[in-house]
C-alpha cells in the first residue's frame, strides 16, 4: 500500500495517508480562489485512501462553507491548508502539503470559466530560480 507524509508550514500537524489517489485537479473556482489566495486550488482526492493524523490533530480546524460543498481544514497555528474529510465518502489533499513526492500529474484545471483574468499566457513570463535580485 502506498504511504504519503505531509505536513503544515509550522510543523505543528503531521498526518500520513495510505492508499491511492484517484484524481488531482486544479480548481479556478472562486472559493478556491479565496482560500488559497492564488489563481487556483490544487487538489488530490481520494475514495478509498486512510487518513492518519500523526501529531497535531487538535490543532486541525475545519471550515465547511454554508450551502456548498466547500470546506477548509488548515493549521490552527500557521494556517496552512490540510487535508479533509468533510465531504462524506471522500477525502480531499491539497498537493501543497504532502512532503512526499508524487508522481501523479493533474487530471484537468476546473471550473475554469472563474479563472481568474491574470491567470493566463503565464508561461511567457521570466522564471528565476530563487527570488529575484
Amino acid at each position: 500500500m502506498t504511504q504519503y507524509f505531509g505536513s503544515c508550514l509550522c510543523g505543528t500537524v503531521k498526518f500520513e495517508v495510505q492508499g491511492e489517489f484517484e484524481s488531482f485537479y486544479l480548481c479556478h473556482c472562486q472559493y478556491c480562489q479565496k482560500d488559497t489566495g492564488s489563481a487556483h486550488g490544487a487538489n488530490l482526492f481520494s475514495k478509498s485512501a486512510k487518513l492518519n493524523w500523526l501529531s497535531g490533530a487538535n490543532s486541525v480546524n475545519e471550515f465547511m462553507l454554508a450551502n456548498t460543498v466547500h470546506n477548509k481544514c488548515f493549521c490552527k497555528v500557521c494556517g496552512s491548508a490540510l487535508p479533509s474529510t468533510q465531504v462524506v465518502g471522500l477525502l480531499a489533499v491539497p498537493a501543497g502539503c504532502l512532503d512526499s513526492k508524487i508522481s501523479m500529474l493533474p487530471n484537468a484545471h476546473i471550473f475554469c470559466a472563474s479563472k481568474a483574468p491574470w491567470d493566463n499566457e503565464l508561461d511567457d513570463l521570466p522564471k528565476y530560480e530563487g527570488l529575484p535580485k
